[in-house]
């Protein structure tokens, strides 16, 4: 099987590459803008022609794409996640139309919970910024498209490699910076949100099931842990493995979308019947895995939800 997974060098893509390099007989590309990758694409500037050529000369039986941006400005959000996955679509359906789409989306895309009831693929999309805004646009072509396409709509990934681009990551970071002397102080927005995180290498692993799982499939599944998690739970959790002995500061607000989202949870039922997928770390094991495994730097191309 060969298999093509665009934004190999993000963070998700990077513990999804491994996941896939694993499966028997199965042949890895990796894509990307990095130099380091096999087959150079930019889903944000590349035309549906050019995209065409680079497919039909790699002929994959599955395209992964987990390359979008989670920060900058609108144009940079939009050519992204909105147009990387339209051009994308364009250029499989000229050069690889029987080979299977598996797209990253977010939970953003769903915007505020409704009722502290966890969220179905079947709820209305109320995005609150570009982010989520973007986000939904490209799941809107993938799942739209002829291909055999399904969109994996990821939760708030943590684990090994997380960015600091992303709140466990940043805290990590700090938590570093600060080290464990009493008086340490490590100062952060409002905490008071609830998030919904996954580990990178179940996320991984739903793509893995994803891609080789016989068809049809439903259009969209969510993958995240099923669960609403306090954010400072998730930070004193964090600063505990860490063996910080200070004291965690909350300054004014919290992000934007802090505000705005107070409280996300997605139903992950649907990828259980349709994929045989259920998340297997435990927050606490995806904290302590993110910490063991060091700090690393951020990429604009990261793919997963921001927070703060």
């Amino acid at each position: 099987m060969r298999i093509l997974v665009l934004g190999s060098t993000g963070y998700l893509g990077t513990h999804v590459v491994e996941r896939l390099g694993a499966l028997r007989g199965a042949r890895v590309f990796t894509g990307g803008r990095s130099p380091a990758v096999g087959v150079h694409v930019d889903l944000a500037t590349d035309s549906a022609d050019r995209l065409a050529k680079t497919l039909a000369s790699v002929a994959p039986d599955a395209v992964v794409n987990c390359a979008g941006a989670t920060g900058g400005d609108p144009v940079t959000l939009a050519e992204a996640n909105a147009r990387g996955p339209a051009v994308l679509c364009t250029a499989m359906a000229l050069a690889c139309p029987s080979a299977r789409l598996v797209h990253l989306g977010s939970a953003a895309e769903y915007g505020p919970g409704t009722g502290r009831v966890p969220t179905a693929e079947s709820a209305a999309t109320r995005p609150v910024g570009a982010y989520g805004a973007t986000k939904l646009a490209g799941t809107v072509t993938v799942s739209a498209s002829a291909l055999d396409a399904l969109v994996l709509r990821v939760g708030n990934p943590v684990g090994p490699g997380a960015p600091p681009t992303g709140l466990p990551g940043r805290v990590a970071r700090l938590l570093r910076e600060a080290g464990t002397a009493p008086d340490a102080v490590l100062r952060l927005g409002d905490l008071s949100a609830y998030r919904d995180f996954v580990d990178a290498r179940d996320v991984a692993r739903a793509v893995e099931h994803a891609v080789t799982a016989p068809g049809p499939l439903p259009r969209v599944l969510n993958i995240s842990g099923g669960d609403a998690v306090p954010v400072r739970r998730m930070v004193r959790t964090l600063a505990d493995i860490a063996d910080f002995r200070g004291h965690v500061e909350e300054q004014g607000a919290g992000s934007a979308r802090s505000e705005q989202v107070s409280w996300q949870c997605s139903d992950i039922s649907a990828a259980r019947t349709a994929l045989g997928w259920c998340p297997s770390y435990t927050l606490r094991e995806s904290l302590a895995a993110l910490w063991s495994a060091g700090a690393r730097p951020p990429s604009p191309r990261e793919e997963g939800e921001p927070l703060s």
